[in-house]
């Protein structure tokens, strides 16, 4: 199988263009997921079409709640860290608040956890089951800025595939 993200996704200096990355995405993500029901096969596939296609990323990964921590998940990227306690850093405080959160500057974040040095921005959606909350997708870049509501909104629309896969 072969993906392919359109010209216009690469240049992600505009809502347009990343808007269009998305639109790409979603039936490549509907294509890898479709008939298959394992959250570690899904959600392997979903870190390694995301990490592989969207520019700016040094890190792009799940984390899954195990009573009070996040547990790593899939990913791509350097190693990082395994176990996060709920309410810390920004994986925690969106499973806290049930809601995406965008980080532009990650160092100027209260308690952020710095698993690679090189990051400088972050993105983390909640992944819900059964109405809960059951996870987080994260997205590091080593870019200063590098998210926006834009990025919140389209990796929350790959995250309800997932959901929806994972519900089937």
């Amino acid at each position: 199988m072969t993906f392919t993200i359109s010209d216009a996704a690469y240049r992600t200096d505009t809502p347009e263009a990343k808007q269009a990355m998305y639109a790409d995405l979603r039936p490549q993500l509907q294509g890898l997921l479709a008939g298959e029901r394992d959250m570690i096969a899904n959600s392997a596939n979903f870190s390694a079409l995301v990490f592989n296609t969207m520019p700016g990323l040094n890190w792009a990964g799940f984390y899954f709640l195990q009573g009070d921590e996040l547990v790593l998940g899939p990913f791509q990227g350097k190693p990082a860290c395994i176990r996060i306690k709920k309410g810390r850093g920004v994986c925690g405080a969106a499973v806290e608040r049930g809601a995406a959160m965008v980080v532009a500057d990650v160092h100027a974040f209260p308690g952020h956890i710095a698993c690679d040095a090189a990051s400088r921005s972050e993105l983390v959606v909640p992944v819900f089951k059964d109405g809960a909350v059951f996870g987080v997708f994260d997205l590091d870049s080593p870019l200063p800025g590098r998210f926006d509501q834009v990025d919140a909104d389209g990796v929350a629309s790959l995250v309800a595939i997932l959901e929806a896969a994972l519900a089937a």
